[in-house]
């Protein structure tokens, strides 16, 4: 064990704007202030300066005007927050509102909102925009009020092909400007896990579906004959093992795949604004930060642990619930919004019964073409257990609910009994992550949480410092202490790379918020 004591060397590290030396004398670890590798004494290892808000890319945190590289997901039904994206962006981040799976009256409360409290305050924010396969209206009404209301940034989800809605979203507004520049208004982060549908991201959008926007006076003659010098997206996510839809993919093998993705697509089409590449889905803490950063991460999103932030538009026994979580604590089930596509969405299972019923549901669908061709034991289990009601009562309200939104819907139902038995049980996946929003007592057994084993490993990292009540989680705090920490930790790693090991080197526990406002 090295005499000196481990706070001072951490003090040496946690102080992110001054460069030191370090050699190991006889046991004892000499701590040496040095300004360059220059200046840096024969034997010594020499650890730069980095401060947390040096991070990721500069041109990123330039185009979305961030103090951090640090982007908070878009969680739907507006779990992440209009009031959680405004905290994010009073620290020097960016946050997504998450708009999917809410009505359009909402949508707009809230965005007028944000352009209230944020645009009009020189702060930015983005908002969800959700692949709606099934029904392309629910994507033309969203993008025309965003249109509306002057929204800048879209994080676009759950796409496997280009839409004309999103490619409209990106190309409106894009001029050529006097020294022959291409100026995009609108800013896109397409969310994606697999190489094929980045590369569709990170390509011109497709010219036939810009040649109907054109007919359509969609968009103009000149932003279509722009459109083939941008891509569709200029920030590419890549999301590895997430909460809500995923492919369970593995970050390690995953991120580096896209980046050269990137860099290949930015050699055949040559973009003047070169498209960048963050990384989602796992990160967690100062560590898994760290990691992301050190693979060239331009930015990185974090979703999972916001939900059990103070912010967050879920409820507080949903809060209570996650901030027990461990990495185990999840399980895959069948997604709602694509139900009979087999998509899947990864959820809490501490707690709450909905994986397990979730997944039965599947079984079933798979099983039986219609109601009425299922054992009457089965239909009994969904009366009680899932709805709390008959099924003619839950049919009267899936009714109700399509002839104001898509009433084709139900005449394809009636027309095809396997139809109205999807609708029926995208019905329970829709009403079981609001009973989970709400936190509606009756039904906490069939709650819906959205969640990746990230959040266990939140909860190991904060356990029995002031971060591991979830009252105390306020989302401007953690997300700050994931990237001091995450600075703090790559820090270290220049020592231990040098051959200075330190017992408790990479220990990082979490800092109230006046101690980091001092070091920022």
């Amino acid at each position: 064990m090295y005499t000196i004591m481990i706070n001072e060397l951490r003090s040496k590290l946690m102080a992110f704007a001054k460069p030191f030396a370090a050699t190991i004398d006889h046991d004892k670890l000499i701590l040496t202030n040095c300004d360059s590798p220059k200046e840096c004494p024969d034997g010594h290892a020499f650890v730069p300066a980095l401060m947390p808000q040096n991070l990721g890319n500069t041109r990123w945190k330039q185009i979305h005007q961030t103090k951090f590289a640090y982007y908070g997901g878009e969680m739907a039904q507006g779990i992440a927050s209009a009031l959680l994206c405004e905290e994010l962006a009073k620290h020097g981040m960016i946050g997504y509102f998450g708009a999917a799976g809410n009505s359009l009256q909402f949508v707009e409360e809230n965005i007028v909102r944000l352009n209230k409290n944020l645009t009009e305050q020189g702060l930015t924010y983005g908002t969800n925009l959700i692949n709606s396969p099934q029904d392309s209206s629910i994507e033309n009404a969203i993008v025309d009020l965003y249109l509306k209301h002057g929204v800048a940034r879209i994080g676009a989800a759950a796409y496997l092909q280009m839409s004309a809605p999103l490619v409209k979203f990106r190309l409106k507004g894009l001029t050529r400007l006097q020294d022959g520049s291409i100026c995009a208004k609108h800013h896109v982060a397409a969310k994606i896990s697999r190489n094929e549908t980045a590369a569709r991201f990170l390509s011109p959008p497709p010219e036939d579906i810009v040649r109907n926007l054109l007919a359509n006076r969609d968009i103009t003659e000149e932003e279509a004959s722009l459109s083939q010098f941008i891509p569709v997206a200029d920030d590419i996510t890549a999301e590895a093992d997430s909460g809500g839809h995923t492919d369970n993919r593995a970050a390690l093998a995953l991120f580096p795949s896209i980046m050269a993705l990137k860099d290949k697509m930015q050699t055949q089409y040559q973009y003047a604004e070169i498209p960048r590449v963050g990384l989602g889905g796992g990160i967690a803490t100062p560590a898994s930060a760290a990691a992301a950063f050190a693979m060239g991460a331009d930015y990185i999103d974090v979703g999972s642990v916001h939900q059990s932030c103070v912010e967050s538009g879920t409820s507080d026994v949903v809060r209570d619930m996650l901030s027990h979580a461990t990495q185990a604590d999840v399980a895959n089930a069948p997604a709602g919004d694509m139900f009979e596509m087999g998509a899947k969405v990864q959820v809490l299972k501490w707690g709450t019964m909905f994986s397990q019923r979730a997944k039965k549901l599947g079984e079933w669908y798979a099983q039986y073409r219609s109601l009425e061709s299922m054992p009457p034991q089965a239909i009994m289990q969904l009366e009680k257990d899932y709805f709390k009601k008959s099924l003619d009562e839950v049919w009267a309200g899936t009714v109700e609910f399509f002839n104001k939104r898509n009433p084709t819907e139900i005449e394809k139902a009636n027309a095809d009994p396997h139809h109205k038995m999807a609708l029926i049980f995208r019905a329970y996946l829709g009403l079981s992550s609001r009973w989970a929003i709400n936190g509606d007592p009756t039904n906490r057994a069939n709650f819906q949480i959205w969640c990746g084993p990230a959040m266990g490993a939140f909860n190991e990292w904060v356990k029995g410092s002031f971060l591991e009540s979830p009252g105390n989680r306020h989302v401007g705090i953690v997300a700050t202490n994931i990237l001091v920490g995450a600075a703090y930790f790559l820090r270290a790693q220049y020592l231990s790379s040098q051959g200075i090991s330190v017992p408790q080197m990479f220990t990082y526990t979490p800092l109230p918020e006046e101690v980091l406002a001092s070091i920022l």
